[in-house]
């Protein structure tokens, strides 16, 4: 078998709030296929001012199971459903500079 670099293709000219509009129930659904739990959006989107350079800040809570490499591969299928940069983080790697706020201010999926 040989393996190939999967190039990712933006939708350039796509919101992530657009996208998450668009593709909120199969995130939901594919949060659950990784087992993590409470998905959270925050950042640009959640304040309204995001464009379509931006992307979609999302936080869960992993599970004992959870590793960087379940993050990261959320991360990468988030990315190919939805067309957009995505950045999938846990409480834990949030900066101490605004984790309390992100943690106040974010809002279920």
């Amino acid at each position: 078998m040989i393996l190939r670099p999967v190039a990712l293709c933006y939708n350039a000219s796509m919101k992530p709030s657009e996208a998450l509009a668009a593709h909120r129930t199969e995130l939901r659904q594919l949060v659950i296929r990784y087992g993590v739990s409470r998905p959270r959006v925050y950042g640009s989107v959640l304040s309204g001012t995001d464009t379509d350079h931006s992307d979609l800040d999302l936080l869960v809570d992993g599970a004992e199971t959870t590793t960087l490499f379940t993050l990261a591969k959320l991360e990468h299928a988030a990315e190919e459903l939805l067309g957009i940069p995505v950045s999938v983080l846990t409480p834990g790697f949030l900066s101490p500079k605004f984790r309390n706020r992100v943690l106040e201010r974010a809002e279920p999926l």
